[in-house]
This record gives structure tokens, C-alpha cells and sequence, in this order.
């Protein structure tokens, strides 16, 4: 069994590629010379496949961040993911940022910018959707809660900001992926809300 995950949806982006229980490869790329981190994961991919001596023609699942995050992120990996499956005929399994990020931080609470004043909200596990702040502050002062933000929530509710410690991104997509794959056809970016009015990417 081999797995190819990657995400473009956070401030970085990462790529792992495992087989049988193994990491082979795993990598992070920040934005370079103006350039969106995006902009690097089609030649990220092949580098690590050619590296391990793994062929595309290999892979059995692709697995990938859904979102929520940037708008732009969510939809180069929702893409690059379909496009890939299709032409492989392998399954794909999609996974939502909140989710990745609780795991590879064990974090019981996760709260991302979503602008406007609240936060895509992620308690124990289950996903709250884009909340005021002033709820989960609420939620945060009625509980015990580890917490994991970002750098702009982080003065505001507490906790770790995610962009100021290194994680196992990749690694834990390829483990929340396990036993998930599905036809690439219901592979599906996860908007929470809608992007903002005249955006284009």
C-alpha cells in the first residue's frame, strides 16, 4: 500500500509519501520569491516519488488537506488531487485542516482565522464551523482545553499558535487516511463559508 499526501491549504505546504506503515519521504515548502508554496507541489511530488524509486502508476491513495484554509490552497490540492486519481485510478481520501491539526498537535481545541471576527472551530474532535469569537472565548472559559490557533488568534484566545512550532503535517495526513479511501469523484473541497465577495483566487 502506498499513500500520497500533501497539502497546500496551510501557511506551508507538505508532502509525505509512505508505503506499508513506512514514511519514505516527507517535506515542507514555504512561499519562495513570491511565489505561493502551491506553486511547488507538482515538482515536490515528482522529486520524492523519483527519490524513493516510487512510480505514479504505484500509488494506491492520494490523501490530502480539504480545508478549511486559503481559498487558493484548498483548491490547487482539491485539484491536483482529482486530476491525479483520475488519471492513476486510485482512491483519494480528504481530510479537513481542523482535523489534521488537532492530531499532529494533540490539541482538544483548534481555531483558524476566518475572518469577520470568528474562527473555524474544531472542539474534541468535532467540527463547530465558523464561530464568534466572542462564543468560543465562552466555550474556552467553561472548559479545560488545550488550545492550537494561528498567529493572528493566538493574542486573542490563547494557546499555541500552529505557525510558530514545526508539525508532522504530512505524516498525519497519511495516518488519518487509513481505511478512508473513496472514488475520486466525491473528493470535495471544504468551504465552511463562502469565499469573499469579487475574490478570484
Amino acid at each position: 500500500m502506498i499513500t500520497l499526501a500533501f497539502d497546500t491549504c496551510l501557511d506551508k505546504m507538505y508532502a509525505a509519501l509512505e508505503k506499508d506503515g513506512n514514511i519514505l519521504s516527507s517535506r515542507v515548502v514555504e512561499n519562495h520569491d513570491n511565489k505561493y508554496h502551491s506553486a511547488f507541489l507538482i515538482s515536490t511530488l515528482r522529486e520524492i516519488m523519483r527519490e524513493n524509486g516510487i512510480k505514479p502508476q504505484n500509488i494506491d491513495l492520494i490523501a490530502v488537506n480539504i480545508g478549511p484554509g486559503s481559498f487558493t490552497g484548498i483548491r490547487a490540492c482539491v485539484t491536483v488531487a482529482r486530476v491525479m486519481a483520475q488519471q492513476l485510478n486510485c482512491k483519494t481520501a480528504g481530510i479537513s485542516s481542523l482535523e489534521i491539526l488537532a492530531k499532529a498537535a494533540r490539541k482538544n481545541l483548534v481555531a483558524l482565522d476566518a475572518r469577520k471576527y470568528s474562527a473555524y472551530l474544531c472542539v474534541n474532535g468535532e467540527i463547530k464551523g465558523a464561530v464568534r469569537l466572542e462564543e468560543i472565548k465562552e466555550i474556552i472559559a467553561n472548559g479545560n482545553f488545550d488550545i492550537l490557533t494561528d498567529d493572528k488568534l493566538q493574542p486573542l484566545l490563547g494557546g499555541t499558535s500552529y505557525q510558530k512550532i514545526e508539525l508532522p503535517i504530512g505524516e498525519t495526513i497519511v495516518r488519518l487516511a487509513q481505511n478512508r479511501g473513496d472514488d475520486w469523484r466525491k473528493l470535495k473541497p471544504l468551504y465552511i463559508q463562502p469565499p469573499p465577495m469579487g475574490y478570484h483566487g
